[in-house]
């Protein structure tokens, strides 16, 4: 169980702003939410995945494309064969 104080202090330490009229709702929603862990920490489980998948990842296989004059017809500036984007920094 987590007070009001503490939420206040938690609250600073994230540089959260919480006022006087909101922080008992919070203090609440809060309280609920660690009680879910609580939940969460009693469930009993053999340890393994309930599903059957695994490396769901196909293969990296090159195949033919578009091919780089295509793919550079729409775009806005080019240099040497690539997309030039602006300066970001």
């Amino acid at each position: 169980m987590v007070t009001e104080k503490e939420v206040q202090h938690i609250a600073g330490l994230a540089d959260i702003g919480i006022n006087t009229g909101e922080l008992g709702d919070f203090t609440a929603r809060f309280n609920e939410i660690l009680d879910y862990f609580d939940v969460l920490d009693r469930v009993q489980g053999d340890g393994k995945v309930a599903c059957d998948l695994s490396n769901v990842m196909r293969d990296d296989i090159v195949e033919p494309s578009l091919l780089q004059e295509d793919a550079l017809k729409n775009a806005a500036a080019k240099e040497d064969g690539f997309v030039k984007a602006p300066r970001v920094m």
